[in-house]
């Protein structure tokens, strides 16, 4: 057989590298993308410089616990200096549960994190304020960071990070116990594109740091936090917040703040579950003020009653999804009110109410054949997962 070369012939070998690059990019198959760099050591290069996302083996996912069983695996300064070395364009990068690496593993940022946007650092519990100022000196185009359990991170790191990093769209510091409002107000001054903000869990926020937000934040979890008025008219402040969880809602001797929520025109879905001593009256008042709530979880709201029933369903003309699950003061009389209001319901989570007979059930059904009444508890009725 004649040598093609000597008759003018050409192979894909001899395509210029951009012309390779559009090839690479157009695979959709995840393994044939892997088995591109196996072909030689020009391909191998390609494949390199177009690599924009890296997760570690250690990362897992908090969607799926099972995934903290896996073992850790131990990351090393060498081994994150080597990765960003060769993958020089990364715009993702996981190192959740690398619990062993330390701030000196992240020096590496400044030099090769001009283009990352996605950052994922959660359950690194060795990483300071430090480690969080040289992601702000090498990540100045980072739009989402997770800082989930970095229990190093201290008001001073946060407002580092603001500081260099003014495009910050998602940011996720559920469980920094060392956060305050403090580290929050430099946040929501700062970053004006902010449009995800999670604290859960973060005992020293009372939600004043939000205050004066840009309208650009629709997105806020605040589960198991100590909450004050003051902290829940700051949060709702920007006038954009379409997403609220105050989910296991901390007691306070102030009283219940949650009637401050009232004045959010914009809030579409909002999360109740577990606020055990709510007040009947924020019930009526976020009934009569929220005219554009999509989905309200009440489960385990066990202070609303028989006129906070009537309120969501005489006000709350929008609502399509309603959880009801185990609320101790909803009877048949709350269950009429239901029925005969909230004319956009199409599915009712309701199961544990002792109060509510089965005719009053039936009675329910038979007038609203339109609403699916579901027998589940649901935990979660975030629209999306910004963080995970």
């Amino acid at each position: 057989m004649e040598d093609l070369s000597k008759i003018g012939a050409s192979s894909i070998m001899h395509l210029p590298d951009d012309c390779l690059t559009i090839i690479f990019r157009a695979l959709d198959c995840p393994t044939d993308r892997e088995s591109f760099g196996l072909t030689c050591r020009r391909w191998l290069h390609i494949q390199n410089f177009n690599r924009r996302s890296l997760q570690f083996v250690c990362s897992f996912n908090i969607l799926h616990p099972s995934s903290f069983l896996t073992k850790s695996l131990d990351v090393q300064t060498v081994h994150l200096h080597r990765l960003l070395r060769r993958f020089q364009h990364l715009e993702s990068l996981s190192l959740c549960g690398c619990a062993e690496l330390n701030d000196s593993g992240l020096t590496h940022l400044i030099s090769y994190g001009s283009n990352l946007q996605n950052l994922n650092l959660d359950c690194c519990f060795k990483v300071t304020n430090y480690g969080l100022s040289l992601v702000a000196s090498g990540c100045h185009l980072l739009t989402t960071i997770s800082l989930y359990r970095c229990l190093g991170i201290t008001d001073e790191g946060l407002d580092t990070l603001a500081t260099a990093c003014l495009s910050l769209k998602y940011v996720n510091l559920s469980y920094c116990s060392k956060i305050s409002d403090k580290g929050l107000k430099a946040l929501t001054q700062r970053c004006r594109q902010l449009q995800a903000v999670n604290i859960s869990h973060c005992e020293s926020i009372s939600g004043v740091g939000f205050k004066g937000c840009s309208k650009s934040l629709t997105y806020v979890e605040a589960e198991s936090c100590k909450l004050n008025l003051e902290g829940v008219t700051g949060i709702i402040s920007g006038g954009g917040i379409e997403y609220l969880d105050v989910s296991c809602l901390s007691w306070s001797p102030l009283g219940d703040p949650l009637h401050g929520i009232s004045f959010s025109s914009s809030l579409k879905i909002l999360n109740f579950r577990m606020c055990r001593t709510v007040a009947n009256s924020s019930i009526i008042a976020i009934a009569m003020g929220c005219k554009l709530l999509e989905e309200w979880n009440l489960a385990l709201c066990h202070e609303v009653r028989i006129s906070g029933w009537q309120a969501v369903g005489y006000y709350c003309q929008n609502l399509k999804k309603l959880h009801v699950n185990r609320c101790r003061n909803l009877n048949d009389n709350g269950l009429q009110a239901l029925r005969d209001g909230c004319k956009s319901l199409s599915i009712l989570y309701m199961n544990g109410c002792v109060h509510v007979t089965p005719f009053a059930l039936e009675v329910f059904k038979s007038h609203r054949a339109n609403v699916c009444i579901k027998e589940v508890e649901v935990m979660c009725i975030s629209p999306y997962f910004p963080f995970r």
